[in-house]
Parts: structure tokens; sequence; C-alpha cells
């Protein structure tokens, strides 16, 4: 193989001009070989198993064409994605200014997709969850203690979870002897808010969020989970800010700490697959290195 330089400036005699042509020695057989041996090297993706073929039926349910039903892919979503799963994603980067785009795989399965993250409903519904755990509702004292018409069995729930109930603004206690009226339980204080009013039909409603529940665990009436919603929904990153790499991923890896990722608190789909990536031509899972000095092995 010779190669000669055929940009020579015609203008000048120098004999840098004309210079001598260059002769490359090469084996085309053994580039040849070499390269084949590469080929047959690369690991032949193996039929999907039966868990993979599962998973991909999910995905195609959660895909973004398929959008009529958002509880099924929401559903779909929650059976193949564990909440580990977020802080191994891949953050490809922003598209539109509003979506994250992530890649999810799973080496062992034959599974490598890509899936798009709504940036403001991702981090809506991480701050509503955490206000729903840590906000202590401000309580106002009434005038005159209240006598709650409550089952036993609702006033035994509401005094396993007092604690509960004090974080909602309600503070109940016991009035009287136990033997009249006045030794029910008594509301003395209920919940206070600029935009928002509080009565016993909220308390009733806690009680009732109590029942198929551990003792302890937080519960919040709708008007709370209203008045969280709107407050998590204006300290959110809002659609159409550039975010960096770090803040992308923060905002995947929070949703791994929450209860329900799936949707915001107004009902909005957080993700929603995009591509299997499997699926296009010359896929390779890895980038794939070449040894080069092993075209020169034995020469």
């Amino acid at each position: 193989m010779t190669v000669v330089d055929a940009e020579v400036n015609t203008s000048t005699n120098s004999s840098k001009d004309h210079l001598p042509p260059i002769t490359l020695r090469c084996d085309l057989n053994k580039i040849r070989h070499t390269w084949a041996h590469l080929e047959r090297a690369k690991p032949v993706p193996s039929e999907l198993s039966s868990t993979a073929s599962r998973v991909r039926d999910a995905l195609d349910t959660a895909n973004v064409e398929n959008a009529e039903d958002n509880a099924e892919a929401s559903a779909a979503l929650s059976r193949i994605i564990a909440k580990t799963d977020f802080n191994k994603m891949q953050v490809v980067g922003q598209f539109n200014l509003g979506f994250i785009v992530t890649r999810w795989q799973k080496c062992k399965e034959g599974l490598d997709d890509l899936f798009v993250i709504d940036q403001h409903a991702a981090d809506e519904k991480y701050n509503f969850e955490t206000l729903q755990q840590t906000t202590v509702i401000e309580s106002q004292r009434l005038f005159r203690p209240e006598p709650l018409e409550l089952t036993a069995a609702d006033e035994i729930l509401a005094v396993e979870n007092i604690d509960v109930l004090k974080r909602n603004g309600f503070e109940v206690v016991r009035q009287g002897g136990e033997d009249d009226d006045e030794g029910r339980l008594h509301l003395v204080s209920q919940p206070v808010s600029k935009d928002t009013v509080f009565n016993t039909k909220d308390l009733e409603e806690l009680i009732h969020l109590m029942r198929d529940r551990p003792v302890g665990t937080m519960v919040r009436c709708s008007k709370a989970r209203a008045m969280f919603a709107m407050r998590a929904c204006r300290k959110s990153v809002m659609i159409g800010k550039a975010l960096s790499t770090n803040g992308m991923t923060s905002i995947v890896q929070h949703m791994s700490t929450m209860d329900q990722p799936w949707n915001c608190p107004h009902g909005r789909p957080t993700m929603r697959h995009v591509s299997d990536l499997t699926c296009f031509a010359r896929y390779d899972p890895l980038p794939r290195t070449i040894d080069w000095t092993a075209f020169g092995a034995g020469a």
C-alpha cells in the first residue's frame, strides 16, 4: 500500500513539496482473521427467560404510547421496578427542559431500557411525601372541650394513636369518671391553617384511616393532603428549568425513598417506559474494547 501526498504546493520549488511516497505494509488476511475472531467472541444474547418476558409485557403496558390507563401503567411499573432500582439508573440527559431520560439495565435478564421521568411530578411527589411524614400542623385550643361521639373501638384507636392525632393538630383527653358521659374522650384542640378549616369530621376521617394500619402509622385527612399537595407543587422543580446532572440524579434517587413513586399527588404520572434498547441493530450492552496489540502478535 503506497500513500502519496496529493496536496503539493506548486507555487514554490522547495524540496518539501516533493516528498517521497510512504509505503505501509499490512497483512489484510491477518486483519480479516483477527476481526472475525473478535466477532465470534462477542456474546450472543440468549432468548428471553420467562421472567424477562413478563417484564417486557409490563413495560409495554407502561410505555408512553399507552397513556389511556394510568392506573394500569402504574401497577405494571410497581411489579417490575424495585425502589432500589432508582439508585442504579443511569441519567442520560434532559429532554425538552421538563423530562429526565434514564437508562435501566439488568444484563443477566437481558434487559436494557430507556425511561422518561417528569421532573416536576417526581419532585412534587417527593416533597409531598416528605411533608406528609414530617409536618406538625399547628393547633388551637377550644374555648370549651367538645365531647366526641365515638365507638369504644374508635376510642381505643384514638388513644393508641394519640401522638399521630397531635401531629395532625387534634388533641383529645378523657375527662370525668369512667361511668358517665364525661368519662368519654373530649376534643380540646383542633388544627388551624390560614386557608383550611378543620373540624371533627376530619378527626373521624383520621380514625377511620387508622383502622387498617399499624399503631403509630402516620395518616392524614383529605384536607391536609390537599394542603400538602399545594405546598409541594409550589416548592418543586418546574417544567422549563434546566437541570445539572447532579440535579437530575437527585430527583431520580429520591424516588427510591417514596412510598408510591408512580404518580404525583394530583394524579400526574411520574415516569413512563420509552424504548427497549436491545431491539436496535448492532446493540451491544457494554462498550467493547479491542486489544490492538493483538493484531501485531507473532508478526
